[in-house]
């Protein structure tokens, strides 16, 4: 009890801040459905919000729904993610004493509402047990993900500080639904503020920080404790802080979170089927980001994982998924080219255009280069971070063993040499892991780093670790790398390649899952077995030389 009270207070309790208040009467409304049993109600279903936000378009024509985009999003399937569901049984395994703690963390940013509303009813959240049953109370609730009633209803309320991340939002309690707020960027004149309040229960309300990059903070500046080899909680650990390496960067002063990961319409757009102002600017709400693996998933077995979107939605947000990762994320150039006898010389300059690290989130991504180079017969005379069937990097010498990573380098001469962008965290004791409640730190840390972003005064919660804080060529806005090839007599001229490869899920990181057994773990060992781990292409680009 001790040890798990320690834990609930490291985690932080995140419990729904507001007073109590009584239970409005349940009302059959225009499209409403009835949340968790008899519990004070907080929220409602995607589905009510869809009657009248879907169907719209945009000035050029192009559909902008609300609804069609969100619903084949990793946020409107944040529950249903097979890999996170894997992950949090991994965890339950390898601590079990501290069950109930860890669903009840997990299910805060991942299935928010039904976890809030069993808080605000004395009770912790659950994952395993909701997830399995599609006939529990709370599973309507708990599959619609990160919902607008959720990212709608957060108060203007500490954002930005640290109280509110790791899920520290703040959604009020003391209103029944009837006369809940519901937050957006525009005015709303009391004729529409009736017409929504007697459709949905909720009251529609002006509030610009919707638009501010500190709401999306909430749950994506993520801390969680860590444990020592006895099991004892030994200190705090940054699992993914994407909100304060973007503080860090010059994008603070440029763009927020939405202008990326909701870009604008093409003018204004009429946001509700019952008519009104057409609003401008209107931020789409495809929450376009770089998971477009576990989205292939979502596509392939979606019947089996209950996917509401349809099977064309999903592709589109793959496509937008897509092209935001190789058209608007890296650029890659050769620069100083040059043969001498024997040995090729080649500069590879590296460009990131994200206003984070990149990769950044969840440590399981990363990003690597593949440069090879062919003979003037076409023979591939030298190749660095080729990639095989099952997802591993050739060379890597963490895919090749869990005990071991690959540095950061300046420069490689060797085709077992590979150049990959990632955090790798560390024990206690110092040994690498992908177990989340076992990471302590990273020991290497060179994820490409945003404009802007200075190393030398950077917090301890987004240094750079490692080789890469030597290396000057490795500094705000990309990397500098050089290769060096020993062509031997091959024949001229000769062809460079290189290419800015990226996995969402790495391969060590789901090839640890199956340290544990558990029917979550088996089915997304299934899924990426039949689902090949192709990385993305980023970014590229081709030289010659000895011509």
């Amino acid at each position: 009890m001790r040890r798990s009270l320690a834990l609930f207070l490291l985690l932080g309790s995140c419990a729904p801040s507001g007073g109590e208040a009584g239970r409005e009467a349940q009302e059959e409304t225009l499209a409403q459905e009835p949340v968790v049993g008899a519990d004070k109600e907080f929220f409602a279903s995607a589905r009510g919000c869809s009657a009248c936000h879907d169907g719209m378009v945009d000035e050029a024509g192009a559909d902008v729904s609300i609804a069609s985009f969100w619903r084949s999003t990793m946020m409107g399937n944040a529950s249903r993610d097979p890999y996170w569901q894997a992950g949090v049984q991994a965890e339950l395994l390898d601590h079990p004493a501290y069950a109930e703690v860890i669903e009840d963390k997990c299910a805060t940013c991942h299935m928010p509402m039904a976890r809030f509303t069993a808080v605000a009813n004395g009770r912790q959240g659950r994952v395993a047990e909701v997830m399995r049953d599609p006939d529990h109370e709370a599973y309507a609730i708990a599959v619609d993900g990160v919902s607008c009633t959720l990212c709608h209803q957060i108060e203007d309320a500490g954002l930005g500080e640290s109280t509110s991340y790791s899920g520290g939002f703040v959604i009020d309690q003391e209103r029944p639904l009837g006369e809940r707020l519901i937050y957006g960027p525009y005015p709303v004149d009391e004729t529409k503020v009736a017409i929504m309040k007697a459709a949905s229960r909720f009251v529609p309300t002006e509030s610009r920080h919707v638009r501010e990059a500190a709401l999306c903070a909430t749950c994506h500046t993520l801390f969680t404790p860590y444990m020592d080899a006895s099991g004892e909680i030994a200190g705090e650990f940054q699992e993914q802080v994407p909100y304060l390496e973007w503080l860090h960067s010059d994008y603070r002063s440029t763009h927020s979170c939405q202008d990326c990961h909701m870009p604008k319409a093409e003018g204004a757009v009429l946001v509700s089927t019952v008519g009104g102002e057409a609003r401008a600017p209107f931020a789409k709400h495809v929450f376009v980001g770089g998971n477009a693996y576990l989205l292939g998933m979502l596509i392939a077995f979606r019947e089996e994982l209950d996917v509401q979107a349809a099977g064309e939605e999903l592709e589109a947000t793959v496509d937008r998924t897509r092209e935001q990762l190789e058209k608007r994320t890296a650029s890659l150039s050769f620069h100083d080219v040059s043969l001498s006898d024997s040995q090729l010389v080649a500069e590879v300059a590296i460009r990131s255009q994200a206003g984070h690290k990149l990769p950044s989130a969840f440590p399981a991504r990363r990003a690597w280069l593949h440069l090879w180079v062919a003979d003037g017969d076409g023979s591939v005379v030298f190749e660095s971070g080729a990639w095989d069937s099952t997802g591993a990097i050739v060379g890597n010498d963490n895919d090749l063993d869990p005990r071991r990573y690959e540095p950061h380098y300046v420069e490689i001469d060797r085709p077992e040499e590979v150049q990959i962008y990632e955090s790798i965290m560390q024990t206690s004791e110092g040994e690498v892991t992908t177990a989340l409640l076992r990471g302590s730190a990273y020991i290497k840390d060179n994820r490409l780093l945003p404009a802007g972003f200075d190393k030398a005064t950077a917090s301890p919660d987004i240094m750079v670790q490692g080789v890469a804080t030597n290396d000057a060529d490795f500094a705000a806005g990309g990397d500098n790398l050089r290769y060096v090839v020993d062509v031997g007599v091959a024949p001229r001229p000769f062809t460079l390649n290189v290419e800015l490869l990226y996995q969402s899920v790495g391969y060590r990181w789901a090839q640890n899952l199956r340290r544990h057994e558990a029917p979550e773990i088996a089915r997304f060992q299934g899924y990426y077995a039949a689902t090949p781990n192709r990385p993305l292409v980023l970014a590229g680009d081709t030289a010659t030389a000895g011509g």
